[in-house]
């Protein structure tokens, strides 16, 4: 019966709604399509997002990204930005995703995932090197220096230590001038697993897929930061990137971190920094060889609508102007995504700006295999590497023990489905 009663009215509206055009009455604006894109970023780089974000929501009419923060237990949404420590949970799930290359074909965008580097696609395309998601934001690790630092304790800032043997002898003479944090380092087992054994020629994981980073040079080289440890060259101050403030601050002489870093040191001015490349053990045959390109990655929820997949793939594009990759170098130091992007970064930037990208980038292009499996990116194996390596470093393990121990402890939790699926 409620049904009878509404017809009426909804006749009429009908029949007003073409009167009302040639009456000349405007057609009301279609809303925006709204798009979620959700993060689990700090505060900082959080904000730094939503500007990006509004720049893309301010450019076009047809879609507004939302930006919302990511919890654990949350389904994905039409965007999700991972980190580097959730992209191998995100791998195990690639069914809730929809793979990027597919996206911009049917939205019918321009895309070539392969003109992007090799070491940045590792671990987010295909055998034919199809993008399922997009590397928005990837670093190295490179080695800071303060300049300042260096001329108290009679270096020369200009020649920074290129191994670790030389990275000793300066953090020694650092100490012996008054330093109280001569050497630290942010992002433990990314540096000191992943892209040590990178850079040395030594694995992290068996060809079957089961982690294996307690080898000899893996060993050696924890068992020097011990020895450091305790002479107090080497201050440690936690997993994350607690060691680039205090670097920043002016602490410490010499710090570990991602190339990233580099612009917004050389932004503040604080401190007179360097930049050179991850020291290498030189008595390793055959080193240096590679370091990894890892970070933030860009990808798409499955089960959406294609109005919403319409406005990632714009998105997308517009994430990979060259202009744009530009300003992402210039202001937070990622890698350029394309050879065009990087071409323009090097013409568009002066040269002590793009310093730190040319050390990274000359670290990537060395002679090593690039390397699937990583440690620092999954959670609970990396939570396990960062306990042991504490453990050594306040002298409560051995260091073959604390890697042994990690090993065992890592492979337990090492989800199947991540190893089966490195193994295709």
């Amino acid at each position: 019966m409620r049904l009878l009663k509404l017809l009426p009215s909804a006749v009429a509206l009908a029949l007003a709604a073409p009167l009302s055009l040639a009456a000349g009455a405007p057609a009301a604006a279609a809303a925006p399509i709204e798009i979620d894109f959700s993060h689990r970023l700090d505060e900082e780089r959080g904000e730094r997002l939503e500007k990006v974000v509004e720049r893309f929501n301010s450019r076009q009419k047809d879609y507004q990204l939302k930006v919302v923060r990511r919890v654990d237990g949350d389904a994905p949404r039409t965007l999700n930005l991972v980190t580097r420590e959730e992209q191998a949970q995100f791998m195990v799930a690639k069914a809730d995703f929809k793979p990027l290359y597919q996206v911009m074909l049917q939205a019918k965008e321009p895309f070539d995932g392969r003109k992007l580097s090799p070491e940045l696609r590792v671990g987010l395309a295909d055998k034919k090197g199809n993008l399922f998601a997009l590397p928005v934001a990837l670093s190295t690790p490179v080695l800071y220096i303060n300049k300042a630092a260096f001329r108290k304790a009679g270096l020369d800032p200009e020649k920074p230590p290129k191994t670790w043997a030389e990275a000793q002898k300066a953090a020694d003479k650092l100490f012996d001038s008054g330093s109280t944090c001569p050497y630290t380092t942010s992002w433990p087992a990314w540096v000191h697993i992943d892209n040590l054994s990178a850079w040395n020629g030594a694995e992290v994981s068996t060809a079957k897929g089961k982690l294996d980073f307690n080898g000899l040079v893996q060993v050696k080289h924890t068992a020097m930061l011990t020895t450091w440890s305790k002479a107090r060259f080497f201050t440690y101050f936690g997993r994350r990137d607690e060691a680039d403030r205090r670097f920043a601050a002016g602490d410490c002489g010499m710090l570990t971190s991602s190339s990233s870093l580099f612009g917004t040191l050389h932004e503040s001015r604080k401190v007179e920094t360097g930049v050179s490349s991850l020291p290498y053990h030189d008595d390793v045959p055959g080193t240096p060889q590679q370091t990894l390109a890892d970070g933030a990655s860009l990808w798409v929820g499955a089960g959406k609508k294609p109005a919403e997949y319409k406005g990632v793939a714009k998105f997308v594009s517009f994430l990979m102007e060259p202009d744009m990759q530009v300003e992402f170098t210039a202001l937070e130091g990622f890698l350029p995504m394309t050879s065009v992007a990087r071409a323009a970064a090097d013409s568009q930037l002066l040269r002590a700006d793009v310093a730190g990208l040319d050390v990274a980038y000359s670290q990537l292009q060395g002679k090593g295999a690039l390397r699937e499996l990583r440690v620092s990116q999954i959670e609970p194996v990396r939570i396990i590497v960062e306990e042991e390596l504490e453990m050594a470093w306040e002298g409560k393990k051995p260091a073959k023990e604390a890697l042994d121990n990690a090993v065992d402890r890592g492979n337990a939790v090492l989800p199947a489905a991540l190893r089966a699926q490195l193994l295709k």
